[in-house]
């Protein structure tokens, strides 16, 4: 077993302490603790103590609420010197170790053999004082849990140590690969920034912000009444363009500086004995490690903003990536920020050590008669909010109604075509070397290159629809990533043979007529 926790009542930490190589989380998370509760407070205590103006003396809310509010931080730092008391760890010549808890002790630890990342972390409280967060991993999941050692905080140096030592590995087989930066922030980059979806997600944010805002000032009103002043004599219409034109442009300046917090002084860069590094973070400071014997392919994703500015961004198919920080731009398996496709295919080709990415690969296509089932899907989608509008107008005899579903099926039926016709056009598969490279997508479209080696399975689906157009939905099951990595409606022969040839003797057994 990778990884041990163990629970007992607490007893306190003098044994602990008689005991060789235990170590005390550092003090000063006292200090980020003070901090953060105090912000806390006066975020929620100020707008709600101002409140009561014009209702009650001020004299005596003003001094509950410096009560509560010391009382809170009082409660918030004692809690956390509870923590750090009962808190210790230790690094062996074969295990990781860490005890913490306050009412009962847990003692978790995790062999050395089987500790696959160290990740340091720090916000800016803690880079104020020089701590940071280190999380020790082993990519393992034990009871829906990863096993992992969560040190919170250590000083930084500290936190360097604890990642060379124990990521430290022979250089296997003596690669001759030097050692170095592969990628580095090129500011650029920052234009790509506002043609993400999180644009329009900032946007809808910033106006259900407001409005929430308006509503617990009892104000929302007079916000409505402000927005109809400010675009009278507009129609309907131009006043909904004139507003969405608004919260885009919100949200392109939040996708900015959101971009700006997470990428700053970005670095990719190969350590000795075989480890990826990326290091990126403006305010938050993130150090995210992957050993490279865990890679078992490369993800060139371009959504479709970046695909139509010529774009891409780069993430590992890897073993034991956590996926609780998972995010669609910034998640612990991305190795590159969106950048231009050229660089990105040379970033994906460096990473996997070979002299010209898998991914630039040129893919087979598929029937034709998988645009069909495409066009097919987006007209049925494009057409159901227009019947509904249609029927509603039907049904009421409002001609507003019958109008917008018309007005409905006529925007949207060409833009549901034309994705559909992106989307076919995008499927493809192909052998490229060692690697298996399968593509699909087209709001997302992804292009993995998945290693031969790291295939475990095939999962073969079928379809009744797909039966009589003579498709398959191939997936090609791995330990690493999203798990499985799908071409989607290939034609039955060829979908057979190329997983065949992909990894010879896996799926023969199941193709094999039976014997009379």
């Amino acid at each position: 077993m990778s990884g041990l926790a163990a629970t007992r009542p607490a007893a306190g930490t003098e044994a602990e302490e008689e005991e060789p190589g235990w170590r005390q989380l550092d003090r000063r998370s006292l200090l980020v603790t003070v901090q953060m509760t105090g912000g806390v407070v006066t975020a929620v205590g100020v707008p709600i103590t101002l409140s009561f103006q014009g209702w009650v003396a001020m004299g005596p809310v003003i001094a509950w609420a410096v009560a509560i509010s010391l009382f809170v931080i009082g409660s918030g730092v004692g809690i956390d010197a509870l923590r750090l008391r009962h808190s210790r760890y230790r690094v062996g010549p074969e295990r990781a170790e860490l005890r913490s808890g306050i009412l009962f002790v847990k003692h978790r630890s995790l062999s050395r053999e089987r500790i696959r990342s160290v990740d340091l972390v720090a916000h800016p409280l803690l880079r104020l004082l020089g701590l940071v967060e280190v999380r020790i991993g082993t990519g393992e999941q034990s009871g829906g849990q990863e096993a992992t050692l969560e040190l919170r905080p250590v000083r930084r140096a500290e936190g360097e140590r604890l990642r060379r030592e124990l990521l430290s590995r022979a250089a296997a087989g003596g690669a001759s690969d030097v050692e170095g930066m592969i990628a580095s922030l090129d500011p650029r980059w920052i234009r790509y920034a506002p043609l993400s979806f999180v644009t329009s997600a900032l946007a809808a944010a910033a106006g259900g912000a407001v409005m929430q805002v308006s509503e617990w000032f009892g104000v929302q009103e007079d916000v409505i009444e402000w927005v109809g002043d400010v675009f009278r004599g507009m129609s309907v219409t131009g006043m909904v363009f004139a507003l969405i034109a608004i919260g885009l442009a919100v949200g392109s300046v939040g996708a900015l500086g959101l971009w700006v917090e997470m990428w700053w002084n970005y670095r990719l860069e190969r350590e000795p004995g075989g480890t990826l590094r990326v290091r990126r973070g403006l305010f938050t400071t993130r150090s995210v490690s992957l050993e490279e014997a865990r890679l078992r392919g490369v993800d060139v994703v371009e959504p479709l903003g970046l695909r139509l500015s010529g774009a891409a961004r780069v993430d590992a198919v890897a073993t034991g990536l956590s996926r609780r920080d998972e995010e669609d731009q910034a998640g612990p398996s991305t190795l590159l920020p969106a950048a231009p496709r050229r660089l990105a295919d040379g970033v994906a080709a460096q990473v996997l050590r070979e002299p010209v990415t898998p991914t630039a690969a040129e893919l087979a296509p598929h029937p034709r008669v998988a645009r069909a089932r495409r066009i097919r899907w987006a007209v049925s989608a494009a057409l159901a909010p227009a019947l509904v509008l249609l029927l509603l107008g039907a049904l009421l005899g409002v001609r507003v109604l019958t109008y917008l579903g018309v007005g409905t099926a006529v925007v949207l039926v060409p833009v549901a075509v034309a994705l559909a016709c992106d989307a076919y056009r995008s499927l493809g598969h192909a052998l490229a070397g060692d690697y298996l490279v399968v593509r699909s997508g087209t709001l997302r479209r992804s292009t993995v290159a998945l290693r031969r080696g790291g295939v475990i399975g095939w999962t073969v689906k079928q379809s009744v629809l797909q039966r009589r157009a003579g498709l398959v939905t191939l997936s090609a099951t791995t330990a690493a990533g999203a798990q499985a990595y799908a071409a989607y409606d290939v034609g039955e022969a060829e979908g057979l043979e190329f997983a065949e040839r992909a990894v010879p003797g896996l799926l023969a057994p199941f193709l094999e007529s039976p014997k009379p």
